[in-house]
């Protein structure tokens, strides 16, 4: 049986669900980084399985940095203006326009995406690829999918262009 205090504790570090926090630590017998781990394997399926839903609602953000010298515009979509709406996904498309801005080798979104004779590591070219530039333990995919386990919504990065004075 978990404690009020793990179920909280596990809360705050995956931003789950209460009762999804509960069912893993049970799960788990108590265990908190197998209770993670069952809560992290849990949101891939469910990303998976929102893959195929439309996404016809989300944001445009930009992203200036360096003094006005790069500029970043990405279009991110989830399915309802709802989702739209909340910090979770508005924070979501800020870090991955501040991720672009921050990565110049950045070509595509996904490997589909990559123009044809594009040399160099997939992790540089491609967003889904990279390592997160706040915490490289994830890479773009998972931040993604920790966001469409979090929304419950399916979420899609449409489109982006970067901008770098001289470039």
């Amino acid at each position: 049986m978990a404690s009020a205090e793990d179920v909280k504790r596990l809360r705050e570090e995956t931003n789950a669900g209460v009762m999804d926090c509960k069912r893993a630590l049970d799960e788990a017998n108590g265990d908190f980084e197998r209770a993670k781990q069952i809560l992290k394997e849990r949101g891939v399926a469910l990303a998976e399985k929102k893959a195929s839903r439309e996404t016809s609602q989300g944001l445009v953000d930009s992203y200036i940095h360096a003094g006005g010298r790069i500029g970043v515009l990405v279009e991110v979509n989830c399915e309802t203006d709802f989702v739209a709406r909340t910090d979770t996904f508005k924070q979501l498309v800020h870090d991955i326009a501040m991720q672009i801005a921050g990565i110049p080798a950045t070509l595509a979104i996904t490997e589909d995406d990559l123009p044809s004779g594009a040399e160099g590591p997939l992790e540089e070219l491609v967003l889904m690829k990279q390592a997160f530039i706040r915490d490289s333990s994830k890479t773009i995919e998972q931040l993604v999918k920790e966001a469409i386990a979090q929304t419950g919504e399916n979420i899609r990065i449409r489109r982006f262009a970067r901008f770098e004075l001289g470039q």
